[in-house]
C-alpha cells in the first residue's frame, strides 16, 4: 500500500528530538555549543524538507486520487467525464475517448468535454446548467460523421482550491433514438396502410374495455381510442346484437370466427362491417388478447344485393327465404348455446291454400302470400327472423323471454290479422292457418332440428284449420314411421301395387245390383292388404293423393266398361275426390279425359262427395259440381247428417243422389228417433227429385224398414263387403239368379192378392 506524508507525526518527531537535545547540553555543559550548532542546522534542513514536502503534498494530492478514481472509472462500458468548473483537471475514460476519436495523450481535453456536452460556444451559463442538471442530453457527430446522443447525469464529488470537481455520467441514447425512430416510422406506415385499406382494429385483454385503431376511430367517430363494450354494443344495430354478445363471450381460440354485422358509422347511418376475431391465450408472461379487423364491407354488399336476393330472398313474399332461415338460424342457435337465450322457432302453413289459386287464380293467390308475409314480419321481435320456407309454407324465429304462451298468443294474432284479408274477391273464401312449434336450442341438436320438430308438431295437428300446436319428443316417432310409409307408398304407386275393390249398391226395389262404390286398397307384394284408412291420410299431407286419385277415377272407368263389354249389366261407378282434387281447377277436364279413354258413357259415373268437402267452400263447390253434371255425370253426397249442413243446402247442391250415414241405421230398428230422421230425410229427398241410399245395412229388418221409408237404394254387409273384381263378378251372377227369384216370388205374391 502507498504511505503518504503525515505532516502530525514529523512534527512529533521534532519536538521529540527537540528535548533530547536540550536534556544532553544540560548534562555535557562541555559540547553544549557545539551540540546546539549541529542541532540548529540539522532543524533548519529539517524545517527545510518538511515544508517542501508539505507543499508538495499540498498540490500533488488530487493526482493521487486521479489514479485511485480513474484506475475504476477507465474501462466501465459507459461514457464518464470528470472534470473541474474551470476545466484546470479533466479526465475522459476510454469509452468516451474511443467515441470522440481522441487519444488519452490528448493535450486539450477541454475542448473534447464542450465537444461530448454538445456546445459549441462554452460560456457560465452553459457550464452552470450542466453541472446542475442530474439528466442533460447532449448530441454531437463523431469522427465519421454519425450522430450521436448522450444523456448526461452529473454529480458534484468533492470541493477542491474553491472549485468542485464533478463526475458526468452518461447514457449513450444513440441506437434507442434509431430503434424509437423505425418503431415510430413503422407504426406511421402500419397506421397509414389500415387508412388505405380502410381496416380497423380494435382488442382487449379482459373484453370489457376496448383500444380502437385511428382507422376505426375515425370510421365510427369514436372520441377516443379507448371505448368499453357497452358503448361499443350500443354502436351494433339491435338486430345484430345478438351475434356481436355470441362473438364477444365465445372462448373457442381454436380458429378465426367471422360475422358480419351493422355498426353505425361516423355519418350516423348504419353500414355493413366484417369482424374477423380471435382468442389468443396468456402466457406466464404476457395477457390473454381478443379482438380483431373491422373491415367495412357496405360497398361488397350492394354489390351483392341480386345475388342476395336471388339466394337469400324469396321472390314473391320479398322476405327471406328458406336458405336464410337455414344460414341465420344456426348462427342464432350457436349463438343461444354461448348466451343461454331461448328462441321459439314457428312453423306455419296457410290452410287450404290451393283452393284459393284454384278458384281466384295465382296472382291473388300470390297477394295472399305477400299479404302474409307482411303479417308475420309485425311479431319479428329483435334477433328474430321471418321467412318463406315453401309454397305456402312460413317460419317465424322469435326471442323467448319466459314466456311459454309466447307461441300460441303470437298465431292468434297472426290468425285474426290474415282473416282480416278476406274482402272483395277474397270475401268467400275462409282465410286461416295452422302452425306447429317448438323451441331453440332445448328442442334440437341443430338448427335443422329444431326446425323439423316444429314441422312435426305441423303434421300432428289433427286437420282442423287453425289449429296450433307445441312439438313433444313422442311425435318423432310418429312422424318418422309416416315418412317411412310415404316412401313406400310412393314406390307402391310406381309398382302398381295399389288396386280397386268393389262394393255393390242394391236397389231395394227389385234386389238387382245398381251399382258399386269402388273403394282403394294396397296390397303389397307378399299380399298383405292394407286399409285406406291406415295410407289416404299420408297420402293426403305428401300430394300423393291426386296420384291416388287419377288412378281411381281411370281404373274405375276403365273397370265399368270392361264390365258393360263382357254382358254384365250396366251399373253406377262410385268413385271419390279428396279435397285437393276436388277443388282443383281442370277436374273437369280430367273427368272427361278419363271418360274419353275409356269409352264409358258418363251417366255410369258417379262422383261421392262427403258434406265436409262439399261446404268447405260452398260457391266454388257448386260451380264444379255444375260442370260435371254438365258432363252428364252422377252426384252423391256421402256421410250426410254427420257433418255441419242442414236440409237447406239439399236446395243448393246440384246432387243426384243422398247417401245416408251408417249412425242412422245402425239401430234403426230399435231407436224411433232415428227412423223418424231417416223418413223425413227420404221425404224431402224425394220431393227434390233426389234418390237416397243407405249405407251400412247388415240384415234383413233393417232393409225392410228402409224399403218402407222409401229408401231407393242400399249397402251393406248385408250384401257383400268390398271385393276384387274377380270376385264382384260373380257377385253378378248369383244377384241376377237371386234377384229374378225374388221378383218371380213378389209377382205370384201379387196375383194371389
Amino acid at each position: 500500500m502507498r504511505r503518504t506524508f503525515n505532516p502530525l507525526a514529523a512534527s512529533v518527531i521534532i519536538v521529540a528530538a527537540s528535548a533530547l537535545v536540550i536534556g544532553y547540553c544540560i548534562l555535557n555543559p562541555e559540547y553544549a555549543k557545539d551540540t546546539l550548532i549541529i542541532y540548529v542546522c540539522t532543524m533548519v534542513c529539517a524545517t527545510l524538507i518538511l515544508a517542501i514536502s508539505g507543499w508538495i503534498y499540498k498540490n500533488k494530492k488530487t493526482s493521487i486520487d486521479e489514479k485511485e478514481i480513474t484506475n475504476v472509472i477507465e474501462n466501465l462500458n459507459t461514457e464518464m467525464i470528470i472534470w473541474s468548473d474551470n476545466f484546470s483537471y479533466v479526465y475522459i475514460n476510454k469509452k468516451l475517448r474511443d467515441l470522440l476519436g481522441i487519444s488519452s495523450e490528448k493535450s486539450d481535453k477541454k475542448e473534447a468535454v464542450w465537444t461530448a456536452f454538445g456546445i459549441n460556444t462554452p460560456d457560465a451559463s452553459a457550464l452552470g446548467k450542466i453541472a446542475g442538471s442530474y439528466s442533460y442530453e447532449s448530441s454531437f457527430r463523431n469522427p465519421q460523421g454519425n450522430l450521436v446522443s448522450i444523456a448526461w447525469s452529473t454529480s458534484p464529488v468533492k470541493k477542491f482550491k474553491k472549485q468542485w470537481i464533478h463526475l458526468s455520467t452518461g447514457f449513450n441514447l444513440t441506437e434507442l433514438k434509431k430503434m424509437r425512430v423505425n418503431l415510430a416510422s413503422a407504426n406511421d406506415f402500419f397506421n397509414s396502410s389500415m387508412e388505405l385499406a380502410e381496416i380497423g382494429l380494435i382488442m382487449s385483454t379482459d373484453r370489457k374495455i376496448y383500444r380502437a385503431s385511428p382507422e376505426l376511430v375515425r370510421m365510427l367517430g369514436l372520441r377516443n381510442s379507448t371505448i368499453n363494450v357497452n358503448e361499443f354494443r350500443a354502436l351494433v344495430h339491435p338486430n345484430d346484437r345478438i351475434q356481436f354478445d355470441g362473438a364477444i363471450k365465445n372462448r373457442d381460440m381454436s380458429e378465426i370466427k367471422n360475422i358480419e354485422i351493422r355498426l353505425r358509422s361516423a355519418d350516423g347511418s348504419y353500414r355493413w362491417y366484417s369482424y374477423r376475431f380471435k382468442s389468443i391465450p396468456g402466457t406466464g408472461n404476457t395477457l390473454p388478447l381478443f379482438g380483431g379487423a373491422v373491415i367495412d364491407v357496405t360497398q361488397e354488399h350492394e354489390k351483392d344485393m341480386l345475388i342476395e336476393r336471388l339466394a337469400y330472398i324469396d321472390e314473391v313474399t320479398e322476405i327471406a327465404n328458406r336458405n336464410r332461415l337455414v344460414s341465420m338460424g344456426q348462427e342464432i342457435y350457436d349463438s343461444c348455446k354461448i348466451l343461454n337465450y331461448s328462441f321459439w322457432m314457428i312453423v306455419l302453413d296457410i290452410d287450404r291454400f290451393h283452393i284459393i289459386n284454384d278458384t281466384i287464380g295465382y296472382s291473388n293467390g300470390n297477394y295472399v302470400l305477400k299479404n302474409f308475409a307482411h303479417i308475420l314480419y309485425k311479431f319479428v321481435t329483435p334477433g328474430g327472423l321471418a321467412a318463406r320456407i315453401s309454397g305456402d309454407n312460413f317460419a317465424l324465429l322469435l326471442r323467448d323471454y319466459g314466456d311459454d304462451e309466447m307461441p300460441t298468443r303470437t298465431v292468434k294474432s297472426i290468425q285474426e290479422e290474415f282473416a282480416k284479408l278476406a274482402v272483395d274477391e277474397l270475401a268467400s273464401i275462409s282465410l286461416t292457418c295452422s302452425a306447429g312449434y317448438s323451441k331453440m336450442p332445448e328442442d334440437g341438436s341443430s338448427f335443422l332440428d329444431v326446425m323439423e320438430h316444429a314441422e312435426f308438431a305441423l303434421k300432428s295437428n289433427d286437420g282442423t284449420q287453425g289449429s296450433i300446436c307445441g312439438y313433444e319428443p313422442s311425435m318423432h316417432d310418429s312422424i318418422i314411421g309416416n315418412t317411412e310409409l310415404e316412401k313406400s307408398l310412393a314406390l307402391a304407386i310406381d309398382n302398381n301395387e295399389l288396386q280397386l275393390f268393389y262394393q255393390p249398391k242394391i236397389d231395394l226395389s227389385s234386389g238387382r245390383i245398381m251399382g258399386v262404390e269402388a273403394l282403394i286398397r294396397w296390397i303389397k307384394p307378399d299380399g298383405t292388404i292394407i286399409t285406406p284408412d291406415s295410407f289416404v291420410p299420408i297420402a293426403e299431407s305428401s300430394h300423393l293423393i291426386s296420384k291416388i286419385s287419377e288412378f281411381v277415377l281411370n281404373e274405375g272407368c276403365r273397370q265399368n266398361k270392361l264390365w258393360q263389354k263382357m254382358g254384365y249389366p250396366n251399373i253406377v261407378m262410385s268413385i271419390n275426390f279428396a279435397s285437393s282434387d276436388f277443388y282443383q281447377n281442370d277436374l273437369r277436364e280430367k273427368v272427361f279425359d278419363a271418360l274419353a279413354r275409356s269409352g264409358l258413357d258418363p251417366k255410369w259415373l258417379e262422383v261421392e262427395l262427403t258434406e265436409t268437402l262439399a261446404l268447405s267452400d260452398i260457391d266454388f263447390a257448386v260451380n264444379q259440381m255444375n260442370k260435371l253434371r254438365d258432363l252428364g255425370v252422377k252426384l252423391a253426397m256421402d256421410d250426410f247428417g254427420t257433418g255441419y249442413s242442414s236440409l237447406s243446402y239439399l236446395q243448393i247442391l246440384p246432387i243426384t243422389l243422398l247417401k245416408l250415414d251408417r249412425s242412422f241405421i245402425t239401430d234403426i230398428e230399435h231407436d224411433n228417433i232415428a227412423y223418424e230422421i231417416v223418413s223425413a230425410v227420404i221425404r224431402i229427398a224425394k220431393s227434390k227429385k233426389i234418390e237416397t241410399i243407405a249405407e251400412g245395412i247388415e240384415n234383413t229388418v233393417q232393409e225392410s224398414i228402409l224399403r218402407m221409408a222409401g229408401c231407393d237404394y242400399a249397402q251393406g254387409y248385408l250384401y257383400g263387403k268390398p271385393m276384387p273384381p274377380e270376385k264382384i263378378q260373380e257377385f253378378f251372377e248369383t244377384n241376377e239368379k237371386k234377384s229374378r227369384e225374388i221378383n218371380e216370388k213378389r209377382s205370384h205374391s201379387n196375383k194371389k192378392k
